[in-house]
């Protein structure tokens, strides 16, 4: 019962601190929005702009992204809350891994989603902007705007997982960081693939979206074999 108690504790704490951020952003909901929407107003004709379909939409969308944004923005305290609970039952040797881990899987997604925004999606709608037919005008809806924005950004936030995806397979003794090597090509292919279908499939943002996948799993290798305790012929892999 007394973890039970700590645990609605910890997550009455986080669902606090979600709410007071979204309670300061929902302020400022319409210009976060705008933000939002400036890669796509950027490949729109001049005069052009999003619309509302649904008579509530122009209220609830901006509350919505508000209400993502303290979601995301609260993700630190709730690696906290979730190390904190966890941590007193780990040996001292994975609180050193676990540690390094939380904090740089939290980075790692909030680089992925800077960069759908800010390199991705200008590139995704520069393409759709260009390959759209002859006489058809582009006016998104803004509930489904966002929807796709959000799409796109938790996808680049967890592909930039990759490195941490490595390093846990590796400490896990389920590859070596020798067999990550080896399988390079396999994971390029695996990686072009998954590219392909974050992407709207042109091969300016595919290939994007794809090199810094590839060179993450080129730093997940490396990690790994820094961090994967060694064997006894003295190459790095899986505790036996």
């Amino acid at each position: 019962m007394s973890h039970l108690v700590e645990l609605r504790t910890r997550l009455m704490t986080v669902t606090i601190v979600v709410i007071v951020i979204f309670a300061v952003l929902a302020f400022f909901s319409d210009r976060l929005y705008s933000l939002l929407a400036e890669p796509m107003l950027a490949v729109l004709p001049p005069g052009s702009q999003l619309v509302a379909i649904d008579p509530l939409t122009p209220f609830s969308t901006p509350l919505r992204l508000a209400l993502y944004l303290a979601i995301i923005a609260a993700a630190p305290v709730l690696l906290y809350q979730a190390w904190a609970f966890i941590a007193p039952g780990l040996y001292q040797r994975e609180k050193r891994v676990a540690a390094p881990l939380l904090v740089s899987s939290m980075l790692l997604f909030y680089a992925g989603c800077a960069f759908a925004y800010f390199v991705l999606l200008p590139a995704m709608f520069k393409f759709l902007a260009i390959t759209r037919p002859e006489g058809v005008a582009m006016m998104p809806d803004i509930a489904r705007y966002l929807d796709f924005v959000a799409i796109i950004a938790l996808a680049s936030g967890f592909s930039f997982e990759v490195p941490i995806a490595t390093i846990i397979l590796v400490l896990l003794g389920w590859v070596t960081p020798k067999q990550l090597a080896d399988a390079r090509g396999y994971a390029i292919i695996a990686i072009f693939v998954i590219a392909m279908i974050i992407t709207p499939g042109d091969g300016v943002s595919m290939i994007m979206m794809a090199i810094p996948m590839c060179v993450l799993y080129e730093a997940g290798i490396l990690a790994a074999r820094i961090i994967a305790p060694k064997s006894r012929d003295g190459s790095a892999g899986a505790p036996r």
